[in-house]
């Protein structure tokens, strides 16, 4: 069986392409917003959208694990971006709300992502971008079957 290379495949130019977004959008956000990641921002964002969100919540719409998760929210407690307090709730989770400095960050944050995303699909049609989000959610759904 002849099998191609990786970088013969549909797989590697998504994961590449990827990977040079993220690279372009840290490198924009850092130039405004000084030690913010892509994921730290992503966190704010959500945040501020759906303020109850936990913590798994939160890793699953930023594509952590759970350790990473704690990980960059404990980074975020340290910087003053965000605040943890046990939930009067469930007192088994954590509470996390934005602080002034993560509102801050959130009033810088959306024009650098709209310049990030106009730049990069920058020449691209709105019926090429419907046709990509059609295939690569015809990949999702044949990875997800079960």
């Amino acid at each position: 069986m002849n099998l191609p290379l990786p970088s013969e495949t549909i797989f590697h130019v998504i994961e590449s392409t990827i990977k040079e977004y993220r690279k372009f959008a840290q490198k924009n956000i850092s130039e405004q917003i000084q030690d913010m990641t892509i994921d730290q921002g992503l966190v704010l964002l959500f945040l501020n959208k759906h303020p109850n969100l936990n913590q798994k919540e939160i890793a699953e719409l930023v594509f952590k694990d759970n350790a990473s998760m704690t990980r960059m929210i404990n980074t975020m407690v340290q910087k003053k971006h965000i605040k943890r307090s046990i939930n009067p709730k469930d007192r088994r989770r954590y509470k996390i709300e934005i602080t002034n400095k993560g509102k801050e960050v959130l009033e810088t944050l959306p024009p650098i992502i709209h310049h990030n995303r106009n730049l990069s699909l920058k020449g691209i049609t709105k019926n090429e971008l419907n046709q990509l989000e059609i295939i690569l959610g015809k990949i999702r759904t044949n990875c997800t079957k079960t």
